[in-house]
């Protein structure tokens, strides 16, 4: 049995702590709001974002930053822009041999970096994993069969969060890559955006399916620039994260590109989903990062349009469609080739 202390509860965190108890750990689920968690308490469940999911009776709760004392791991389930707050408030806390789990899915939008950049700044020679891939909170709270990776610098850090969370519900294979993992759960998340779009246009699945595919190739590109591994991409962290959060009625992000997509205003339709849309921010950074390092991502840059500049998204699209010719695998073209 582990000692978990979970920062963060959302519908990401409040899922974790009821899976993690569920396998026999002991977890403490923390909010800086005592309020919320009088609520969760008092509802038995996460009514808001969790509706119908009890919450185990041997959950603890605490609006205190020292629970961290003594925890084998600390999981910082908060937006990508909450995570620098949420770790300043571990320093002089946290152990040296506890594990800090980031699962946020996006960058910091002031300076770009990734979640465990910002950790390790604000809680140096502390050990970050990322967990990550296809995992709806939703069907994570209620036992559904969850499939993600654990990525960490320090192999070690990425097997003990493997041996520790796994369960026959919730399968966790580990990755040496967390830069290519971490890009990849923040870029799908403007891809996914973009697929909500074609849904709330309602262009049909041609498309929706061509926007996912030459999405995993800007993810990947992206990524590679930044550091990360080509095969990331084609694993839980890329390709399988942007098919659930493309397709999937839990998808906040696919939900505000829908509302955007039927003539809603980026910013109305962020405020309408009513809870956290990565996607919107994640526009703004992956097009700063793109520019920043030349890399092509038309797609993104589509998006950021839609969303910050109140481009038309049919438009949008058809200057997609209209861009130069291009071989499809331009990246790898072979030489040699009688064609």
């Amino acid at each position: 049995m582990a000692k978990i202390a979970v920062y963060g509860a959302g519908g990401w965190g409040t899922a974790l702590a009821i899976m993690l108890c569920k396998a026999g750990h002991a977890v403490t689920l923390w909010s800086a709001h005592a309020s919320t968690l009088e609520r969760l308490q008092r509802d038995g469940q996460n009514s808001r974002l969790l509706p119908g999911v009890s919450l185990p009776p041997e959950l603890a709760y605490s609006d205190a930053n020292d629970i961290v004392s003594g925890a084998d791991f600390a999981i910082l389930a908060v937006p990508s822009g909450a995570v620098r707050e949420t770790a300043r408030r571990l320093s002089g806390l946290v152990r040296e041999n506890t594990i800090v789990v980031n699962v946020a899915k996006g960058f910091e939008e002031h300076t770009l970096k990734r979640p465990s950049e910002v950790i390790g700044e604000e809680l140096p020679g502390i050990k970050v994993a990322t967990l990550s891939g296809p995992s709806h909170a939703e069907e994570v709270s209620r036992g559904v069969p969850t499939t993600v990776v654990a990525a960490s610098q320090w192999q070690d850090a990425a097997l003990a969060v493997q041996d520790a969370f796994m369960n026959p519900m919730f399968r966790i294979y580990v990755n040496p890559d967390i830069v290519g993992v971490e890009i990849g759960g923040a870029t799908k998340n403007v891809i996914a955006l973009a697929a909500g779009i074609c849904d709330g246009l309602r262009l049909g699945d041609n498309p929706k399916a061509a926007l996912m595919t030459r999405g995993i190739t800007e993810m990947a590109r992206l990524g590679m620039r930044l550091g990360g591994r080509a095969p990331t991409f084609a694993g839980l962290a890329g390709i399988g994260d942007l098919i659930v959060t493309c397709s999937s009625e839990h998808s906040r992000n696919r939900r505000a590109g829908i509302y955007i997509g039927q003539g809603m205003a980026a910013t109305e339709a962020v405020a309408k989903v009513g809870m956290t849309v990565e996607g919107y921010t994640a526009a703004h950074t992956v097009h700063l990062l793109a520019e920043r390092h030349g890399v092509d991502m038309p797609i993104v840059t589509e998006c950021y349009r839609v969303l910050y500049e109140q481009k038309d998204p049919y438009t949008a699209i058809c200057d997609l469609m209209q861009r130069q010719k291009k071989h499809e695998f331009e990246d790898v073209w072979l030489r040699g080739s009688n064609w």
